[in-house]
């Protein structure tokens, strides 16, 4: 953290038992695909269900007010890991709106991170109430559906091709529905084999759909955080008051060449 400029003015500390039983860093394991075999996932994050932080346990007016953060963003895999994360981030989104804070939100949804508390109708009943304190929505289509409950028409089963009109269409019912989303931004993924993969991104505003450079048939070394990178991207255009397309451009970018 200190080699990346992160301060840890914020950090909580805990007492640690020697082995990790009572507390530790979440881990996320992925085996490497090859050939058709894709690329496997897990989770370990047992230590945060215990140990997640609890409303008021969090200075949000001092990180916002005093100490001028413009920012926030969270997602679906934070609002999953307890019982009380969700209510951890809407008391932080709350405090975000008040201090002027954009507020971004990726859907994220991971099955395996829901099963224990309560699933698929849980992570929409979650995503739905965080939703009307969101400017900028991030995720996948799958996301949309499973996560948010909006569906995009006419994608294949394994969602591996996406028409622009299609995602659009859909965008346009979800702000109807949360008219204080003012973007909405995914990746494009086709993933032709475990290490080649075709790599876009596209972002929704007011104005339209703007797309970023297709870039296909890319050899993958690594594509785990592919798409908090893409997000970080987008967020420092948008921070920088950078026009909708150089902001999905530098999304996809970073997202690359992480």
């Amino acid at each position: 953290m200190l080699q990346g400029g992160v301060g840890l003015d914020y950090l909580r500390w805990v007492d640690y038992d020697g082995v990790g039983r009572a507390a530790r860093i979440g881990l996320n394991f992925t085996e490497r695909g090859f050939g058709l075999r894709a690329a496997i996932g897990c989770s370990d994050r047992g230590a945060h269900r215990r140990f997640s932080a609890q409303p008021g346990d969090i200075d949000w007016d001092a990180i916002f007010a005093r100490d001028g953060a413009r920012w926030f963003h969270t997602g679906g895999i934070f609002a999953a890991l307890s019982e009380s994360a969700p209510e951890v981030a809407l008391e932080a989104m709350v405090a975000a709106k008040a201090n002027g804070v954009r507020v971004s939100y990726d859907l994220n949804y991971r099955p395996s991170l829901w099963k224990s508390v309560g699933g698929q109708k849980r992570a929409q009943e979650v995503n739905r109430a965080l939703a009307p304190y969101v400017d900028v929505m991030i995720g996948n289509e799958e996301d949309f559906g499973s996560a948010l409950g909006f569906d995009v028409e006419a994608v294949d089963a394994d969602h591996s091709n996406l028409e622009a009109a299609c995602y659009t269409r859909m965008i346009e019912r979800v702000v109807a529905h949360f008219p204080n989303i003012y973007a909405v931004a995914t990746t494009l993924r086709t993933a032709t084999s475990a290490t080649t993969n075709d790599w876009a991104a596209i972002l929704w505003t007011g104005n339209g759909l703007v797309e970023a450079t297709p870039r296909p048939a890319l050899e993958i070394y690594d594509r785990v955080g592919g798409g908090d990178s893409f997000a970080s991207g987008l967020i420092y255009g948008m921070l920088e008051g950078k026009d909708p397309k150089w902001c999905v451009e530098c999304g996809a970018a970073h997202g690359l060449w992480r």
